[in-house]
């Protein structure tokens, strides 16, 4: 059978925008992408998701209509990459949409003596408008279905990144840096594990935006002119999520500023580029710690994601990890900012196929699942 088209659509919790690419997928799931595209959040509608990571008024309404202006969003990612490519919406078997997670709770609340706690996730996405302004096929929900079966409902990329970095005979680690960090261990046997880390951008992009207007800090080099603070970094690496045994999974319901802010209270006085210094340092010591603890075989740290744009976070967790090479996954062929649309895109093929694409080592659950569910054109 030749390889079929999709489209992968991915909104992080980085909240810059969307990334989407076009891939053509081979029959064993061999994702070679054919062009790449982006489309930026406006500042008022950043902050309107910002807002929805906490409890706040009016906050269902507030989100039924993010959820619309995500689908735009992602339309116009679509748009721009048949025009590159030059093909029809036709052209296309079906496209996976990730959507915006705005909170996610796994294994919490509801649970009692008879039933586990389920908890929840929330992507903010209204499907069924997507495949209405694209008329492409639509699969979204990806984490509910590992959630009901008593799973984290995240990393779901291990698998993906285990078909693309797998080497076989050897232990190769990925690092997604994108608002939170997550881990593929890519075990030398086959084996693959997976978990999120703790921070990655979220953190130090909110403070580079609060104080100096810009939305990140461009390869580091605020962070590279500021010292670390050794008392406010052992206050940060002392959060509970960070000791906890994987399967784990995290978000801005905890890495948030109101965090930072209970954090930073005993450390008044402290010049915003030492705190942007030291950001960057929790975030480089969160990531290679993980690495040490779990994936002490890997001679190599693939990283993607906008983290691996950061030059300073990159030049730290090589120095954190010697006899490790640290490296951006453009030298695997896959640049990093395409490297989870990528994944969507694939898990759209397995939904399609009604093949399991979760991993019980990576999220907890009581098994595979197929996960996603489809909304025809």
């Amino acid at each position: 059978m030749p390889p079929r088209l999709f489209i992968g659509l991915m909104s992080g919790t980085s909240l810059d925008g969307v990334d989407g690419v076009l891939a053509r997928i081979n029959e064993d799931g061999q994702t070679h992408v054919q062009c790449h595209a982006f489309q930026p959040f406006d500042a008022d509608f950043r902050s309107t998701l910002l807002g929805l990571n906490s409890s706040g008024p009016d906050e269902l309404h507030i989100s039924a209509l993010a959820g619309n202006t995500i689908s735009r969003q992602y339309a116009l990612v679509v748009r721009s990459l048949l025009e590159q490519s030059e093909l029809e919406a036709q052209d296309i078997t079906a496209m996976g949409a990730h959507g915006q997670t705005v909170r996610h709770r796994p294994l919490e609340f509801d649970g009692d003596a008879q039933h586990p706690a389920v908890g929840y996730t929330i992507q903010l996405i209204n499907a069924s408008l997507l495949a209405e302004l694209t008329g492409i096929d639509v699969v979204a929900d990806f984490r509910n279905r590992d959630l009901a079966a008593g799973g984290q409902g995240a990393p779901l990329v291990p698998a993906f990144h285990q078909g693309v970095f797998g080497q076989a005979g050897t232990c190769v680690a990925t690092m997604n840096i994108g608002g939170i960090s997550n881990i593929s261990v890519l075990h030398a046997d086959g084996a693959v594990q997976g978990w999120d880390c703790g921070p990655g951008n979220a953190l130090m992009d909110f403070w580079c935006q609060t104080h100096t207007g810009q939305p990140f800090d461009k390869d580091g080099a605020w962070a590279a002119s500021g010292q670390v603070h050794a008392g406010l970094l052992a206050r940060l690496l002392g959060e509970d999520f960070l000791s906890r045994t994987p399967p784990k999974s995290t978000g801005r319901d905890l890495f948030n500023p109101a965090w930072l802010a209970r954090h930073m209270d005993a450390f008044t006085g402290l010049a915003a580029v030492d705190v942007q210094a030291t950001l960057t340092e929790f975030t480089a010591q969160a990531c290679a710690l993980d690495v040490q603890r779990f994936a002490a075989e890997a001679r190599r740290l693939i990283v993607c994601g906008g983290g691996a744009l950061n030059g300073q976070l990159m030049r730290r967790l090589s120095e954190l990890l010697p006899g490790v090479t640290v490296v951006s996954s453009d030298t695997q062929g896959l640049p990093p900012l395409q490297v989870e649309a990528a994944a969507f895109a694939w898990l759209a093929f397995k939904t399609l196929r009604r093949e399991t694409a979760s991993l019980e080592s990576v999220t907890g659950a009581r098994g595979a699942r197929v996960l996603g569910a489809l909304y025809p054109r």
